[in-house]
């Protein structure tokens, strides 16, 4: 006689376990805000004029295996500071649900995969393989899980480091489109000219955004981080005035920035002004942070993070130059 575990009910919930251990292991709801920003700034180079859903789709499948190959080497690198922290003690790799090796194997299996999708289906008609668009996920990938991961329990210059991997969707997004790197390239469309500045101006949106959304993270998560050894706050002594200042300073920075787009005509007047809206209200909250000084004004900064990303993005999208 067929012992239980052999049975169809007990094979679907094994089968339903492993699917979620992998859920967990690519962070799907991190991967598919970093592929969330890849693909609207696809959306807004300037030679794609129309929504092909397939190609949409494909960068978001392309996007996802990169980014949960990155966290997966992630998880495996970090398996025995993750079951030291409460928030991360439940990961697969950590908890012991699933091995390094077979973590490590999916990682290269999905970044592989997902560095040939990026070259191969956004080539250029005159082109082979986008190897612009290919290299550049490549080198986000190494970037993220082989020295941002490890630098984070040496100093905190990690999360500096961590800021390119994190912006370098933005630009991989806009090169999978224009297959162009240099920022003084200009692209022609239907015998109009556009600066190809605007993949950059994209990428350091979302890199001077990561400063203020990343510290206030490890501000809230700080017993937890210290416990692991992970050196993240730019001050040695945990959440201090100057952690609080560095936030202000970064959230300045993005109302220039935040110009940019409007001022390259990647998009129009409404959305720029809807960006110094945003960059204030950041500005406001990091301002509040400075004087709150406690874990409630840090979430308040974190929470803000989550919300102005897909707010500028989409304000960006809607209002684009075409």
């Amino acid at each position: 006689m067929s012992g239980a575990n052999n049975t169809p009910g007990s094979t679907s919930f094994s089968i339903a376990a492993k699917v979620k251990d992998y859920y967990q292991l690519i962070k799907f709801t991190l991967s598919f805000t970093v592929v969330f920003s890849s693909v609207v700034c696809y959306l807004l180079a300037p030679n794609v004029v129309d929504y092909n859903w397939l190609m949409i789709l494909l960068l978001f499948i392309a996007g996802m295996l990169i980014t949960g190959s990155a966290n997966a080497i992630n998880q495996a690198v970090e398996k025995d500071t993750d079951a030291m922290m409460k928030r991360t003690a439940a990961r697969p790799v950590a908890d012991g649900r699933m091995s390094r090796n077979e973590a490590y194997t999916f990682a290269v299996i999905a970044g592989l995969v997902g560095v040939w999708m990026i070259g191969w289906f956004f080539k250029a008609d005159d082109d082979s393989f986008n190897w612009n668009a290919a290299l550049l996920s490549a080198f986000s990938l190494f970037l993220y899980a082989f020295i941002y991961t490890p630098l984070k329990k040496v100093n905190s210059i990690a999360v500096l480091i961590g800021a390119f991997p994190g912006a370098l969707p933005c630009l991989i997004g806009w090169v999978a489109a224009t297959n162009m790197i240099n920022p003084l390239g200009i692209i022609t469309v239907n015998g109009k000219e556009f600066s190809n500045a605007g993949g950059w101006i994209l990428f350091a949106i979302q890199f001077l955004w990561q400063f203020p959304h990343f510290w206030a993270i490890a501000w809230v998560a700080h017993g937890d981080y210290s416990k692991a050894g992970f050196k993240l706050l730019p001050a040695d002594k945990g959440p201090t005035r100057f952690t609080a200042v560095q936030g202000i300073m970064y959230s300045v920075l993005m109302i220039p920035v935040g110009v940019l787009p409007y001022y390259f005509g990647l998009s129009g007047q409404a959305s720029m002004w809807i960006l110094v809206v945003a960059n204030l209200f950041m500005v406001v909250q990091s301002i509040r942070l400075y004087i709150g000084m406690d874990v409630q004004s840090a979430r308040r900064v974190m929470f803000s993070s989550y919300i102005y990303l897909p707010v500028v993005l989409l304000a960006l999208l809607a209002d684009k130059i075409r």
